[in-house]
């Protein structure tokens, strides 16, 4: 524990971040949110997942849209990290390139899935949420482990509030975490993770196939770079 403590205090240092000022800035953000649903989530159908590949300093975020079993759209984006890893800040770090990834695609999807939390986090603003509120586009945070958040029964609160749900897609594997990130509510959060995940895999199928699209891309670098 203290090394990570002193792992983040020379990060600051090093970076001339302020804690202070960004927390305050993602509670302001943080009000924007709205947990209902922006369209009838039923009939969604073109759908996204974002997934972020790191190495050495780099960052690779690749974006797949799916929709009816097809791949119509991948793209991705390439950019030296320019901010440290700090648990509650991860958007700061990944977000900038997320966001130019998915500037790229021609037709923007229904709804977004994004490694990491919506509302579960310290600040109502995990990068789910700040994802959405920077693109307007619907997004859900599917995540391997909570940081925040008291689980009663499948239900996940969060300053009295039900903030999100444990998933058991797979057995024999651990549950996911989902949270509405904004513009769509827990319900339907969680309803759209169901539709979307294809047996015998664990996370919704664009998320997946984002993951190994961006897997693919590291692997293209490199043999660029040899």
């Amino acid at each position: 524990m203290k090394e990570e403590s002193d792992r983040i205090k020379e990060a600051v240092e090093r970076y001339g971040i302020s804690l202070e000022k960004l927390e305050a800035e993602q509670k302001k953000l943080a009000k924007n949110i709205v947990l209902k649903d922006s369209i009838n989530f039923s009939l969604a159908d073109r759908v996204a997942g974002i997934e972020n590949i790191y190495f050495q300093n780099k960052i690779v975020s690749a974006v797949v849209v799916f929709s009816s079993g097809e791949i119509l759209e991948q793209e991705y984006f390439e950019d030296k990290l320019r901010f440290p890893y700090i648990p509650g800040f991860l958007a700061y770090r990944d977000l900038p390139s997320m966001v130019q990834a998915f500037n790229m695609l021609d037709d923007k999807p229904d709804v977004v899935f994004i490694k990491g939390h919506g509302v579960l986090h310290p600040r109502n603003l995990g990068i789910a949420s700040h994802f959405s509120l920077t693109t307007g586009v619907p997004a859900i945070g599917v995540a391997d482990s909570l940081i925040v958040g008291e689980i009663k029964g499948d239900g996940i609160f969060f300053n009295n509030k039900l903030a999100g749900r444990v998933l058991k897609t797979k057995e024999g594997a651990n549950p996911i975490y989902i949270s509405p990130g904004n513009l769509i509510s827990v319900n339907s959060a969680v309803s759209l993770v169901k539709k979307f995940t294809i047996y015998p895999h664990k996370i919704p199928e664009p998320l997946r196939l984002a993951r190994k699209y961006g897997k693919d891309v590291l692997g293209e670098i490199f043999s660029r770079e040899i």
